[in-house]
């Protein structure tokens, strides 16, 4: 089959849980099928990155994703005069609207695959009248539309609301967690088949689904919906081999996602104190883009930002955290650590959607003195870092290794998967 790909940020290096998993839906898909590869890029996207996707892709096309405080502003306006939400309405570029038309006039493809939410709203043009407008070939030979739904996206601005102390944010955040419910739930209803890394994301839009006040008239829902979990390549990692006995904590994640920063803020405050007073040389590092200035102020903490090599940390590091307290979908963080032999502390949120079993490949801990006590067992008890560990890899090699699980990628696109 002839695929058209669309991403919203370069699916390598693989530095982020989105890449991670474009980039495996890409290699498994390459392997059976003609893959063309569509996607925003940022400036500090490589030659080198593009070039190592173009080793696999049938062609790989990408567009400047503009950004700028400016543009926010004006999206941000734009959304609060009409129902769509901010998310989307910042994520619009007429230049991929042109990008796609371009394509589809040259030749048809069999499927057109929408990596994650905000790519849904460009598919979906492939099929509009104004598209078929301009390419009447395409009328008669409509390619089949995926949307790979990496969250309930509608569930990250709901969860932060729950913790945000300014009134004004938290009513903005909840206006946008009402917008992307209708809009998330009535877009799912357009594609041809919907794609969720975890069962508690489509439970959570099908329930939105069936509250919508302003349902889609004249359209069948999705004709399939399937699970596929956010895989990693665990076989390519080797545990690590601990070269340090200083109590040293590993949070990994980009701080200009939102709830990567709150939870973060969350540790430092209410948890990382109780930490210290029993274990005062304990020493956490932050790894990620942007993290806010008042983190390295605290005793013990040093946030670095975004490091191009993140080796030396994970060897440096006697335990990872995931104090996460908003979200969806999969943290891939977890997976990663599992697969380099580090044991995980994580709140109920943090690890949603990924089998697990508290007390035998993590520790779940949801209020500040459980979750302190909780990384303060994994630094003292000496059995228990290795037991979590051992388990942790065991559970990512059984359900997480890509080359296992993405085979189910295979009934969506059969040849005869085509509308």
């Amino acid at each position: 089959m002839r695929i058209l790909f669309l991403t919203q940020v370069l699916p390598y290096p693989l530095d982020a849980g989105p890449k991670i998993r474009a980039y495996y839906v890409l290699r498994h898909l390459a392997q059976q099928h003609q893959v063309t590869l569509i996607s925003f890029v940022r400036p500090n996207d490589t030659p080198e990155a593009i070039a190592h996707l173009e080793s696999f892709c049938e062609q790989v096309i990408t567009l400047p994703m503009p950004r700028s405080r400016l543009r926010d502003v004006l999206a941000m306006g734009r959304s609060l005069a009409n129902r769509e939400p901010f998310l989307i309405t910042r994520d619009w570029v007429p230049e991929m609207e042109a990008a796609l038309h371009t394509l589809l006039a040259e030749g048809h493809y069999d499927a057109v695959h929408a990596d994650q939410l905000w790519m849904a709203q460009y598919a979906l043009q492939v099929a509009s009248s104004k598209f078929q407008v301009r390419n009447p070939q395409s009328a008669f030979r409509l390619p089949r539309l995926v949307l790979d739904q990496h969250n309930a996206v509608f569930q990250i601005p709901q969860r932060m609301a729950q913790y945000e102390a300014n009134p004004l944010k938290r009513v903005l955040l909840k206006l946008e967690w009402r917008k992307l419910a209708r809009y998330e739930a009535q877009v799912c209803q357009q594609f041809d088949h919907v794609v969720w890394v975890t069962q508690e994301d489509l439970d959570a839009v099908q329930a939105q689904t069936q509250r919508s006040q302003s349902p889609i008239r004249n359209l069948q829902p999705a004709t399939c919906n399937s699970i596929i979990p956010i895989c990693i390549a665990p076989q390519e990692v080797q545990p690590i081999t601990l070269l340090t006995n200083q109590p040293n904590l590993l949070f990994l994640g980009g701080m200009h996602w939102p709830p990567n920063a709150e939870g973060v803020r969350w540790f430092v405050s209410e948890i990382w104190p109780r930490v210290r007073e029993q274990i005062p040389a304990a020493r956490l590092q932050i790894i990620g883009k942007s993290p806010p200035p008042e983190l390295s102020l605290a005793p013990g903490v040093i946030a670095p930002g975004y490091v191009d090599d993140v080796t030396p940390y994970w060897c440096n590091s006697r335990a990872f955290i995931v104090p996460l307290r908003a979200g969806g979908g999969m943290r891939v963080k977890i997976l990663d650590a599992w697969a380099r032999g580090l044991p995980v502390i994580s709140t109920t949120i943090g690890a949603e959607g990924i089998k697990c079993q508290d007390g035998e490949d993590i520790l779940i801990a949801d209020t500040p003195g459980d979750f302190a006590n909780a990384v303060v067992r994994v630094l003292s008890e000496e059995a228990l870092a290795p037991q979590l560990a051992q388990g942790g890899r065991s559970t990512v090699e059984a359900h997480y290794d890509w080359r296992k699980v993405y085979t189910a990628w295979d009934d969506i696109y059969s040849p005869g998967s085509s509308r």
